[in-house]
Protein backbone atom coordinates (compact mmCIF):
# COMPACT_ATOMS: atom_id res chain seq x y z
CA UNK A 1 0.00 0.00 0.00
CA UNK A 2 1.29 3.47 -0.85
CA UNK A 3 1.97 5.69 2.14
CA UNK A 4 -0.51 8.34 1.01
CA UNK A 5 -3.30 5.76 0.83
CA UNK A 6 -2.32 4.32 4.22
CA UNK A 7 -2.48 7.78 5.82
CA UNK A 8 -5.76 8.68 4.11
CA UNK A 9 -7.36 5.42 5.24
CA UNK A 10 -6.31 5.69 8.88
CA UNK A 11 -5.94 9.40 9.62
CA UNK A 12 -9.56 9.90 10.84
CA UNK A 13 -9.06 7.04 13.33
CA UNK A 14 -5.73 8.46 14.55
CA UNK A 15 -7.30 11.90 15.00
CA UNK A 16 -10.07 10.29 17.04
CA UNK A 17 -7.41 8.65 19.22
CA UNK A 18 -5.82 12.07 19.72
CA UNK A 19 -9.13 13.48 20.96
CA UNK A 20 -9.66 10.58 23.36
CA UNK A 21 -6.24 10.74 24.97
CA UNK A 22 -6.51 14.50 25.45
CA UNK A 23 -8.72 13.72 28.43
CA UNK A 24 -7.80 10.25 29.64
CA UNK A 25 -9.83 10.66 32.83
CA UNK A 26 -12.99 10.14 30.80
CA UNK A 27 -11.58 7.25 28.78
CA UNK A 28 -12.28 3.66 29.71
CA UNK A 29 -9.10 1.64 30.52
CA UNK A 30 -10.19 -1.16 28.17
CA UNK A 31 -10.77 1.38 25.44
CA UNK A 32 -7.25 2.76 25.96
CA UNK A 33 -5.83 -0.76 25.77
CA UNK A 34 -7.66 -1.35 22.47
CA UNK A 35 -6.35 1.97 21.17
CA UNK A 36 -2.82 0.99 22.09
CA UNK A 37 -3.09 -2.34 20.26
CA UNK A 38 -4.54 -0.68 17.14
CA UNK A 39 -1.92 2.07 17.03
CA UNK A 40 1.01 -0.29 17.66
CA UNK A 41 -0.23 -2.49 14.81
CA UNK A 42 -0.30 0.54 12.52
CA UNK A 43 3.12 1.55 13.83
CA UNK A 44 4.57 -1.89 13.11
CA UNK A 45 3.21 -1.75 9.55
CA UNK A 46 4.52 1.79 9.05
CA UNK A 47 7.97 0.88 10.35
CA UNK A 48 8.14 -1.99 7.90
CA UNK A 49 6.86 -0.12 4.86
CA UNK A 50 7.95 3.50 5.53
CA UNK A 51 10.74 3.36 8.16
CA UNK A 52 12.07 6.91 7.65
CA UNK A 53 8.77 8.72 7.10
CA UNK A 54 6.94 11.32 9.17
CA UNK A 55 4.05 8.86 9.44
CA UNK A 56 6.20 6.44 11.44
CA UNK A 57 7.44 9.25 13.70
CA UNK A 58 3.86 10.42 14.29
CA UNK A 59 2.56 6.91 15.09
CA UNK A 60 5.48 6.31 17.44
CA UNK A 61 4.57 9.52 19.28
CA UNK A 62 0.87 8.56 19.36
CA UNK A 63 1.63 5.08 20.72
CA UNK A 64 3.85 6.66 23.37
CA UNK A 65 1.03 9.00 24.44
CA UNK A 66 -1.44 6.12 24.78
CA UNK A 67 1.13 4.07 26.68
CA UNK A 68 1.64 6.90 29.14
CA UNK A 69 -2.10 7.33 29.49
CA UNK A 70 -2.48 3.65 30.46
CA UNK A 71 0.44 3.49 32.88
CA UNK A 72 0.40 7.05 34.18
CA UNK A 73 1.28 7.62 37.80
CA UNK A 74 -1.46 8.79 40.15
CA UNK A 75 0.55 11.96 40.61
CA UNK A 76 -0.21 12.90 37.04
CA UNK A 77 1.37 16.36 37.01
CA UNK A 78 4.65 15.17 38.46
CA UNK A 79 4.72 12.17 36.12
CA UNK A 80 4.03 14.37 33.09
CA UNK A 81 6.88 16.66 34.04
CA UNK A 82 9.31 13.75 34.41
CA UNK A 83 8.28 11.94 31.23
CA UNK A 84 8.61 15.17 29.22
CA UNK A 85 12.32 15.38 30.05
CA UNK A 86 13.10 11.67 30.10
CA UNK A 87 10.99 10.34 27.19
CA UNK A 88 9.04 12.85 25.13
CA UNK A 89 11.75 15.45 24.57
CA UNK A 90 14.54 12.95 23.79
CA UNK A 91 12.23 11.30 21.22
CA UNK A 92 11.77 14.68 19.54
CA UNK A 93 15.53 15.26 19.62
CA UNK A 94 16.03 11.92 17.91
CA UNK A 95 13.64 12.84 15.11
CA UNK A 96 15.50 16.14 14.64
CA UNK A 97 19.07 14.77 14.55
CA UNK A 98 19.44 15.67 10.88
CA UNK A 99 18.44 19.23 11.65
CA UNK A 100 20.93 19.27 14.54
CA UNK A 101 23.66 18.33 12.08
CA UNK A 102 22.59 20.93 9.52
CA UNK A 103 22.45 23.66 12.17
CA UNK A 104 25.93 22.69 13.41
CA UNK A 105 27.30 22.92 9.87
CA UNK A 106 25.54 26.25 9.21
CA UNK A 107 27.23 27.60 12.35
CA UNK A 108 30.68 26.00 12.14
CA UNK A 109 31.55 26.79 8.52
CA UNK A 110 30.78 30.53 8.99
CA UNK A 111 32.90 30.47 12.17
CA UNK A 112 35.83 29.23 10.09
CA UNK A 113 35.07 31.86 7.45
CA UNK A 114 35.02 34.53 10.16
CA UNK A 115 38.40 33.45 11.55
CA UNK A 116 39.98 33.39 8.07
CA UNK A 117 38.51 36.80 7.23
CA UNK A 118 39.93 38.27 10.44
CA UNK A 119 43.31 36.83 9.51
CA UNK A 120 43.42 38.39 6.03
CA UNK A 121 41.66 41.66 6.87
CA UNK A 122 42.78 43.44 10.05
CA UNK A 123 39.68 45.67 10.04
CA UNK A 124 37.23 42.78 9.85
CA UNK A 125 37.14 42.30 13.64
CA UNK A 126 36.03 45.90 14.12
CA UNK A 127 33.37 45.48 11.45
CA UNK A 128 31.86 42.44 13.19
CA UNK A 129 32.51 43.12 16.88
CA UNK A 130 32.26 46.92 16.79
CA UNK A 131 34.83 49.61 17.58
CA UNK A 132 33.60 50.01 21.15
CA UNK A 133 34.18 46.38 22.09
CA UNK A 134 37.54 46.14 20.30
CA UNK A 135 38.87 49.37 21.85
CA UNK A 136 37.75 48.36 25.36
CA UNK A 137 39.34 44.93 24.99
CA UNK A 138 42.60 46.40 23.73
CA UNK A 139 42.69 48.70 26.76
CA UNK A 140 42.08 45.70 29.05
CA UNK A 141 44.90 43.78 27.36
CA UNK A 142 47.27 46.68 28.02
CA UNK A 143 46.22 46.65 31.69
CA UNK A 144 46.95 42.92 31.87
CA UNK A 145 43.25 42.03 32.18
CA UNK A 146 42.31 40.71 28.71
CA UNK A 147 39.05 39.20 30.00
CA UNK A 148 38.22 42.21 32.16
CA UNK A 149 35.08 42.99 30.19
CA UNK A 150 33.32 40.10 31.98
CA UNK A 151 33.72 41.83 35.35
CA UNK A 152 32.66 45.28 34.17
CA UNK A 153 29.26 45.16 35.92
CA UNK A 154 27.55 43.55 38.91
CA UNK A 155 26.98 39.82 38.97
CA UNK A 156 23.18 39.83 39.18
CA UNK A 157 22.80 42.62 36.62
CA UNK A 158 25.11 40.82 34.23
CA UNK A 159 23.24 37.54 34.70
CA UNK A 160 19.84 39.13 33.96
CA UNK A 161 21.06 41.10 30.94
CA UNK A 162 22.77 38.04 29.46
CA UNK A 163 19.76 35.81 30.14
CA UNK A 164 17.35 38.22 28.42
CA UNK A 165 19.73 38.62 25.47
CA UNK A 166 20.32 34.87 25.08
CA UNK A 167 16.62 34.04 25.29
CA UNK A 168 15.96 36.70 22.65
CA UNK A 169 18.60 35.25 20.31
CA UNK A 170 17.30 31.72 20.90
CA UNK A 171 13.67 32.66 20.18
CA UNK A 172 14.62 34.69 17.11
CA UNK A 173 16.74 31.85 15.75
CA UNK A 174 13.77 29.50 16.17
CA UNK A 175 11.05 31.87 14.95
CA UNK A 176 12.91 32.83 11.77
CA UNK A 177 12.49 29.23 10.67
CA UNK A 178 9.03 30.34 9.59
CA UNK A 179 10.74 32.04 6.64
CA UNK A 180 11.25 28.65 4.99
CA UNK A 181 14.39 27.99 7.12
CA UNK A 182 16.29 30.82 5.38
CA UNK A 183 15.96 33.21 8.32
CA UNK A 184 17.33 30.62 10.74
CA UNK A 185 20.28 29.84 8.47
CA UNK A 186 21.15 33.55 8.22
CA UNK A 187 21.12 33.98 12.02
CA UNK A 188 23.28 30.88 12.48
CA UNK A 189 25.63 32.21 9.80
CA UNK A 190 25.99 35.61 11.46
CA UNK A 191 26.55 34.15 14.94
CA UNK A 192 29.06 31.68 13.55
CA UNK A 193 31.06 34.45 11.87
CA UNK A 194 30.97 36.50 15.07
CA UNK A 195 32.28 33.62 17.21
CA UNK A 196 35.03 32.86 14.70
CA UNK A 197 36.14 36.50 14.60
CA UNK A 198 35.89 36.84 18.37
CA UNK A 199 38.09 33.82 19.03
CA UNK A 200 40.61 34.70 16.32
CA UNK A 201 40.92 38.26 17.63
CA UNK A 202 42.38 36.93 20.87
CA UNK A 203 44.53 34.43 18.97
CA UNK A 204 46.17 37.31 17.09
CA UNK A 205 46.99 38.91 20.44
CA UNK A 206 48.63 35.71 21.71
CA UNK A 207 45.79 35.04 24.15
CA UNK A 208 44.10 32.03 22.57
CA UNK A 209 44.10 29.64 25.53
CA UNK A 210 43.26 32.29 28.11
CA UNK A 211 40.33 33.46 25.99
CA UNK A 212 39.26 29.91 25.09
CA UNK A 213 39.10 28.72 28.70
CA UNK A 214 37.31 31.89 29.81
CA UNK A 215 34.82 32.26 26.97
CA UNK A 216 33.85 28.62 26.64
CA UNK A 217 33.22 28.23 30.37
CA UNK A 218 29.76 29.56 29.61
CA UNK A 219 29.95 29.46 25.81
CA UNK A 220 29.77 25.67 25.54
CA UNK A 221 26.15 25.73 26.76
CA UNK A 222 25.31 29.10 25.23
CA UNK A 223 26.50 28.30 21.70
CA UNK A 224 25.04 24.79 21.89
CA UNK A 225 21.65 26.31 22.78
CA UNK A 226 21.79 28.67 19.80
CA UNK A 227 22.67 25.80 17.44
CA UNK A 228 19.89 23.60 18.84
CA UNK A 229 17.42 26.51 18.61
CA UNK A 230 18.55 26.77 14.99
CA UNK A 231 17.74 23.08 14.54
CA UNK A 232 14.25 23.77 15.96
CA UNK A 233 13.85 26.57 13.40
CA UNK A 234 14.90 24.21 10.61
CA UNK A 235 12.32 21.68 11.84
CA UNK A 236 9.62 24.32 11.38
CA UNK A 237 10.92 25.58 8.03
CA UNK A 238 11.36 22.08 6.63
CA UNK A 239 7.86 21.12 7.73
CA UNK A 240 6.59 23.83 5.37
CA UNK A 241 8.99 23.05 2.55
CA UNK A 242 8.77 19.25 2.70
CA UNK A 243 5.33 18.16 3.96
CA UNK A 244 5.71 14.61 2.65
CA UNK A 245 2.44 12.69 2.73
CA UNK A 246 0.77 15.28 4.98
CA UNK A 247 -0.99 18.39 3.82
CA UNK A 248 1.28 21.42 4.20
CA UNK A 249 -0.81 22.71 7.12
CA UNK A 250 -0.76 19.36 8.94
CA UNK A 251 2.99 19.09 8.44
CA UNK A 252 3.42 22.66 9.74
CA UNK A 253 1.39 21.88 12.88
CA UNK A 254 3.59 18.87 13.62
CA UNK A 255 6.74 20.88 12.92
CA UNK A 256 5.78 23.85 15.09
CA UNK A 257 4.91 21.58 18.03
CA UNK A 258 8.22 19.74 17.76
CA UNK A 259 10.17 22.96 17.41
CA UNK A 260 8.47 24.62 20.38
CA UNK A 261 9.18 21.64 22.61
CA UNK A 262 12.85 21.68 21.61
CA UNK A 263 13.04 25.38 22.49
CA UNK A 264 11.23 24.89 25.81
CA UNK A 265 13.77 22.20 26.64
CA UNK A 266 16.56 24.76 26.12
CA UNK A 267 15.36 27.10 28.88
CA UNK A 268 17.36 25.40 31.68
CA UNK A 269 20.43 25.24 29.40
CA UNK A 270 20.35 28.93 28.49
CA UNK A 271 19.67 29.88 32.12
CA UNK A 272 22.66 27.88 33.36
CA UNK A 273 24.85 29.46 30.65
CA UNK A 274 23.83 32.94 31.86
CA UNK A 275 24.55 31.94 35.47
CA UNK A 276 28.02 30.74 34.51
CA UNK A 277 28.74 33.91 32.55
CA UNK A 278 27.42 36.20 35.26
CA UNK A 279 28.97 34.49 38.28
CA UNK A 280 31.86 32.25 37.12
CA UNK A 281 33.36 33.53 33.85
CA UNK A 282 33.99 36.92 35.48
CA UNK A 283 36.40 35.29 37.96
CA UNK A 284 39.35 35.47 35.57
CA UNK A 285 41.90 34.21 38.11
CA UNK A 286 40.29 30.77 38.42
CA UNK A 287 42.71 27.92 37.74
CA UNK A 288 42.62 26.62 34.17
CA UNK A 289 41.74 23.10 35.34
CA UNK A 290 38.51 24.32 36.96
CA UNK A 291 37.42 26.09 33.78
CA UNK A 292 38.40 23.09 31.65
CA UNK A 293 36.32 20.82 33.91
CA UNK A 294 33.23 23.01 33.42
CA UNK A 295 33.76 23.03 29.65
CA UNK A 296 34.15 19.24 29.48
CA UNK A 297 31.11 18.59 31.71
CA UNK A 298 29.01 20.99 29.62
CA UNK A 299 30.11 19.38 26.35
CA UNK A 300 29.48 15.86 27.65
CA UNK A 301 26.01 16.86 28.86
CA UNK A 302 25.05 18.34 25.47
CA UNK A 303 26.39 15.35 23.52
CA UNK A 304 24.76 12.83 25.85
CA UNK A 305 21.31 14.39 26.34
CA UNK A 306 20.79 15.59 22.78
CA UNK A 307 22.56 12.87 20.78
CA UNK A 308 23.48 9.70 22.69
CA UNK A 309 20.55 9.39 25.13
CA UNK A 310 17.83 9.62 22.42
CA UNK A 311 19.62 6.93 20.40
CA UNK A 312 19.81 4.70 23.48
CA UNK A 313 16.08 5.16 24.11
CA UNK A 314 15.30 4.14 20.52
CA UNK A 315 17.49 1.07 20.90
CA UNK A 316 15.75 0.07 24.15
CA UNK A 317 12.28 0.59 22.63
CA UNK A 318 13.22 -1.46 19.58
CA UNK A 319 14.51 -4.29 21.73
Amino acid sequence: MKEAAFVKQNLPIWEEFERIIEDTRKADPDQLADLFIRVTNDLAFSRTQYPESQTTIYLNSLASKIHHAIYRNKKEKTSRFVTFWTSELPAIHLSAHKQFLYAFVFFTIPAIIGALSANYDQTFARLILGDGYVNTTLENIEKGEPMGIYSSMGQLSMFLIILVNNVGVMLKTFAFGLFLSVGTVLILFYNGVMVGVFQYFFYMKGLFWISFLTIWTHGTLEISAIIIAGAAGLVVGNSILFPGTYSRFQSFKIGIKKGLKIVIGLIPVITLAALLEGFVTRITYLHWSFKATIIVISAVFVLYYYIIYPIRIRKNVTE
